[in-house]
């Protein structure tokens, strides 16, 4: 998959106006991908760190004097030409007007219309790293004393826990739905999104996402919720990924990365294997499979959304 593929490292830098604005740039005509709209910055040059790379792009191409900030997310990608590693900072700060000194269109965006702009693959995931919860928590299915599982339930978005799928398989279809809606209306109140579990035309009915098994994405044919309502799907090869981005899902959840308890045995992919997949689609992909919160740098840095968990993320003691 691409390993005669010429390599390029790419900084790109996140620019927030006072207004809270990011800063796009068109690609030029002349230029590969044309007329797509990107995150300004440009390559890492042999002998440069990623920050000198990202200064001297900027003042180059915009005209302006740059402090870089954190990593926000670290993308690869395969294009028919190039192996790309997209490496995205956030620009602390900046003094000087941006222009297009090179000719290319400048537009300020608010964030909520990112997703509205024509992107190379490798930004997209840019923009679900900016918009999207880093953390997404899969609850274990609820068992005998679903007090305590609702409590732990409200400590979890009271830890900020901010995208909750909801799985109860175990339960009759009557109290399964009884609980979802309970679930959405918490949900709500802490400012949280929640999908349910495979379960299309309850989520429909609750106003709510779901998350969609890999099993059900090959007997789709168009996007089973409108915008607003999220879509995310379980995906474990490249086949499940390319299928979960022809619907129109806002994210994807690939593993299993490591061994866990829920799958003993399972074939597990391990970083690379995750990058492999990674590079072959525009989406926002959390990895999961056996990681914490401790892990969400490394996924970063491998160009997934964040982590996905039960056991990583659900309270513990509870």
């Amino acid at each position: 998959m691409g390993s005669a593929l010429r390599s390029i490292h790419v900084v790109a830098g996140v620019i927030v106006d006072v207004r809270g604005r990011i800063l796009l740039a068109r690609r030029g005509e002349d230029s590969d991908l044309a007329g797509l709209w990107e995150f300004p910055g440009g390559k890492r040059e042999p002998g440069e760190t990623s920050e000198e790379a990202l200064v001297r792009e900027l003042q180059e191409e915009l005209g302006i004097e740059v402090e870089v900030g954190d990593a926000l997310i670290e993308v690869p990608q395969e294009y028919p030409a190039k192996r790309l590693r997209l490496e995205v900072r956030v620009i602390k700060r900046w003094t000087g007007t941006p222009r297009g000194r090179e000719g290319q269109a400048l537009t300020w965006v608010a964030p909520e219309r990112l997703s509205r702009y024509s992107m190379p693959s490798a930004d997209v995931p840019v923009v679900g790293a900016l918009r999207q919860p880093d953390r997404y928590l899969v609850t274990p299915e609820p068992g005998a004393d679903l007090a305590a599982w609702r409590r732990a339930l409200r400590r979890a978005l009271e830890d900020g826990i901010a995208r909750v799928q909801l799985r109860a398989r175990s339960l009759a279809p009557a109290a399964a739905a009884g609980l979802a809606g309970d679930v959405a209306r918490e949900c709500r109140d802490a400012g949280a999104e929640l999908l349910l579990n495979r379960d299309i035309a309850l989520a429909a009915g609750l106003g709510v996402g779901v998350h969609l098994g890999s099993e059900q994405l090959a007997g789709l044919d168009a996007r089973p919720l409108p915008p607003g309502q999220a879509v995310g799907a379980s995906c474990h090869d490249l086949d499940d990924l390319r299928r979960a981005q022809a619907l129109g899902c806002d994210f994807a959840v690939l593993g299993p990365l490591h061994p866990t308890a829920s799958h003993p045995g399972a074939a597990t992919l391990g970083w690379d294997g995750f990058v492999a997949l990674r590079e072959q689609v525009a989406l926002p992909i959390y990895a999961i499979g056996g990681l914490t919160l401790d892990d969400l740098p490394a996924a970063r840095g491998n160009g997934a959304q964040g982590i996905a968990a039960i056991r990583g993320l659900w309270p513990p003691g509870s």
